[in-house]
């Protein structure tokens, strides 16, 4: 484990580059690919690439959201203060691991996107308690709750098999959750990496080479709120309603009346978009007055500056791989060699391959979902298993993928390579329950 440690971590600090450049080289791989293994030539790929530089417009700016408003949130006293609360249950780097994994694993089970800022968010909190803890593995451990999310309950595949109108829904009908999340082959792979990923993470720290106490600077904090001297030399009509608490309560509570309509209408519809309207509008009031409120937000803006640069480069790669092709012939090949037994893992397998070149989980099933369906009902596979082995295979190579790292890197203050290796051995940890579900449950 320490030779495997030490080798991965100094391999990935050696010769892994910035996430922007680990962007570029996977679209110029995904380019040759496409020329060379699909009947698309240079141009073809070319113009591929720019039709679908811009189709993740809406999904960059959710994942810039989800950074700004998380950061928003956990900027408030009353946040600050049930984190830092939450912290003191570590007392030694082990616990701390432990701690923040498991907490970053239920956080990732009922959304991802809130799983991303929580555990990232409170994995600060801990690195301040504990200082001693490796900074590296800590944030990798927060960062291995994203391997879970979509066996949990914001899953977009067994979701949408359940939703009356999905696009498959003449070739498998609708397909029950009951069947799919709450299945026992998913069952089984939830809680086993709910039990043994904290005990793994913690085990990564012998393998690490030591590298000291925690730079503080990572996350220090600038001052955050005016004093009530300030506020009150507010002279200006502008100034008393940039100050102004019954403005900041009205808005706020003009959302909170808007979340309890979509639960009440929608039932527990956690997604992206209402995760993001919650931090938005709790934050408003959390904070009290628009002028801090917008002072945060100034602050928080500078994260996410690597996603909004990044994810038109994604959607481009995923647009060459949709357009060529290339994402069905990686199917197909793993189809090709698979039984009724074997279907869901190879389905697992390939789902993962493609992940790391079009991290994206609704977009994949769009892409592999007909695949992967059409092969099971020739053979004989179970549908749901084999919808669940494209999820899982989606969540899975997220650990080698810097695409959804990048919230995480961003509220931490680190780079791509500074927890890449660690995730190497997360990925491989987890493939083992993983493959245990699909194959003998």
């Amino acid at each position: 484990m320490k030779v495997l440690t030490r080798f991965f971590d100094g391999v990935v600090q050696r010769y892994l580059p910035d996430a922007f450049l680990f962007a570029i080289i996977l679209t110029i791989l995904v380019y040759l690919l496409g020329v060379t293994i699909t009947s698309s030539g240079p141009m073809e790929m070319i113009t591929y690439w720019g039709e679908g530089f811009w189709d993740l417009l809406e999904f960059g700016m959710q994942m810039s959201l989800v950074v700004v408003t998380g950061y928003i949130l956990a900027s408030t006293p009353v946040v600050k203060g049930f984190l830092a609360k939450l912290s003191r249950a570590a007392k030694t780097p082990g616990q701390a691991v432990m701690l923040v994994t498991f907490v970053a694993l239920l956080a990732c089970l009922i959304n991802y996107g809130f799983g991303l800022v929580v555990g990232a968010l409170f994995a600060v909190h801990v690195a301040k308690r504990v200082p001693a803890v490796d900074y590296r593995i800590l944030i990798a451990s927060a960062y291995s709750g994203m391997v879970i999310w979509h066996g949990g309950f914001s899953g977009s595949v067994p979701l949408l098999i359940a939703t009356p109108g999905h696009f498959l829904e003449d070739a498998i009908g609708i397909i029950p959750v009951t069947e799919t999340l709450f299945s026992s082959f998913n069952l089984f792979i939830v809680i086993t990496l709910l039990i043994t990923l904290p005990l793994f993470n913690r085990y990564l720290l012998k393998g690490a080479d030591p590298i000291g106490e925690i730079d503080p600077s990572l996350w220090k904090e600038e001052s955050e709120e005016e004093t009530e001297a300030e506020v009150h030399q507010s002279v200006t009509p502008a100034e008393r309603l940039e100050n102004s608490q019954a403005l900041s309560l009205l808005i706020g509570m003009m959302g909170l009346l808007f979340i309890g309509y979509h639960f009440v209408a929608n039932g527990f519809d956690l997604n992206i978009n209402i995760v993001n309207f919650i931090f938005l509008f709790l934050g408003l009031l959390l904070h009290r007055t628009p002028r801090r409120f917008l002072d945060t937000v100034g602050r928080g803006v500078k994260n996410a500056g690597g996603i909004i640069i990044q994810f038109p480069f994604y959607a481009g790669i995923m647009g060459m791989m949709v357009a060529s092709g290339l994402s069905d012939k990686i199917s197909l090949w793993f189809v090709s060699f698979a039984t009724e037994y074997t279907l869901p893992i190879f389905t697992f397998l390939s789902a993962g391959l493609v992940n790391a070149l079009v991290p994206s989980g609704g977009g994949q099933w769009a892409v592999q979902g007909p695949i992967m369906i059409q092969a099971a009902l020739e053979i004989g596979a179970d549908t749901a298993k084999t919808a669940m082995a494209v999820a899982w295979g989606d969540a899975w190579t997220n650990m080698i993928q810097p695409f959804w790292a990048l919230p995480v890197l961003a509220i931490a203050g680190l780079k791509i390579r500074d927890i890449m290796g660690f995730c190497v051995m997360i990925l491989l940890f987890t493939f083992v329950p993983i493959a245990i579900g699909f194959l003998l449950l």
